[in-house]
Order: structure tokens, then C-alpha cells, then sequence
């Protein structure tokens, strides 16, 4: 068993690294008249989870994401300490890094914070399905509370990046309380945060639900 500091510190390295490089790809696509493109947004949200699953997933199971802690937490995968230590973590990483993109971009008003294009409830609503869809596809290739390996790499990226292509121009397709919260505080603009706080936990909470009852192999 790796020693929970360097798990909790895998955590803080890679969701900082995914609210780095997919909000950094938000703010140069506004800077660039739209050079990158939304679905260039995409890839890089899915590409960096999808590297940071490959890179971390054997000491921490990279989550970079506090909704999937606490689906790991629900699901009988993860002890409550380990699981408070990996979101003190990961806020701590996003925070990080839009102070830093800050740094690189101070003209950057929003630094690639998620808000709703339309209602408050059709984002939230949106917000809760997208993470249900990326709980649902985590539990079903991670092995304990690690998603590790290859292929998990490239399931959960596909999954970010599939979500973010039609999620994005509605919700922002945070499914990731953490990527929501760094941008918003350092931003100084927390009026709809409460939707990306709230709803992603509850759609992990609901992938765990229909895990259990479609795909969990009983216990003997």
C-alpha cells in the first residue's frame, strides 16, 4: 500500500494538471478568436485525464476528482480518511492552477470557469448525467479504487472527451467540483458554482447506485 501523502500528493499533481491544461485550452481558444476550437477543448480535457491516469493510476488510482472520491467512498472502495485527503488535494490542485494560468493570462477574465449557457436547472440537470455516465464507465474499469493502465486511460479520457463535445456549449461539462472551483474563486465569481459543487456528487452517487445493481459481481 502506497503511503497516503504520496497519493494525496499524486492528486493535487494530476488535477492540477487536467484545470491547467483544459482551462488554459478554454482561455487561449478565446484569446485566439477561436483557433482552438471546442472540440480542441475537448481533446485536451480527455487527453490530460487520460495521461494523468496512465501516469498516476498506480500510486493514487487518479481521480482528480472529488465527485469520483466520493463514488469510490460510497461504492465500499475507499476509506473515509483516504478520501478526505484526496479532496483537500485536488481543491488545492485546481486552486493551484488557475492562480497560475492567472499569472499567465491576467487579462483572462473568467479563466475557463464553468457557467450555464442557459437555466440554472438544465445545467444542473446536464451537470448530474454527464458525471453519472463518467462514474458509471470509472467504477466499471477501475480495479478497487484505482483507475490504472492503458485502457482505463483511454475509456475515462473518451468518456471526458464525448461528454465535453456536446456537454460543453450547455453546462461546460465540469463533472469535477475541483476543475469548477479554482477558476471561479480566483476568477471572484462563485454566484453558479453551487451547481458544480452539488451536482456532479450527486450523479457519481447515482452511477454508484446502478453499478451495484447492473454490473457489481455479488458477493460469496
Amino acid at each position: 500500500m502506497i503511503a497516503l501523502p504520496r497519493r494525496v500528493a499524486a492528486e493535487g499533481v494530476g488535477t492540477f494538471t487536467l484545470t491547467f491544461a483544459g482551462c488554459g485550452a478554454i482561455i487561449a481558444d478565446g484569446l485566439s478568436d477561436g483557433a482552438v476550437t471546442h472540440v480542441g477543448i475537448a481533446l485536451t480535457f480527455g487527453l490530460a485525464i487520460m495521461a494523468m491516469v496512465i501516469a498516476i493510476g498506480e500510486t493514487s488510482g487518479a481521480h482528480i476528482n472529488p465527485a469520483v472520491t466520493v463514488g469510490f467512498l460510497i461504492a465500499g472502495r475507499m476509506k473515509a480518511l483516504d478520501a478526505a485527503g484526496y479532496i483537500i488535494a485536488q481543491s488545492i490542485g485546481g486552486l493551484a492552477a488557475a492562480f497560475a494560468l492567472h499569472a499567465i493570462y491576467p487579462d483572462a477574465a473568467t479563466l475557463g470557469q464553468t457557467t450555464p449557457a442557459g437555466s440554472a436547472m438544465q445545467s444542473f440537470v446536464l451537470e448530474i448525467i454527464l458525471t453519472f455516465f463518467l462514474m458509471f464507465v470509472i467504477l466499471c474499469v477501475a480495479t478497487g479504487s484505482k483507475e490504472q493502465g492503458l485502457m482505463a486511460g483511454v475509456a475515462i479520457g473518451g468518456t471526458i472527451t464525448l461528454d465535453v463535445l456536446f456537454g460543453g456549449p450547455v453546462s461546460g461539462a465540469s463533472m469535477n467540483p475541483a476543475r469548477s472551483f479554482g477558476p471561479a474563486a480566483v476568477a471572484g465569481d462563485m454566484s453558479q458554482l453551487w451547481i458544480y459543487l452539488t451536482a456532479p456528487l450527486i450523479g457519481a452517487a447515482i452511477a454508484v447506485a446502478v453499478w451495484m445493481v447492473t454490473v457489481q459481481t455479488p458477493k460469496r
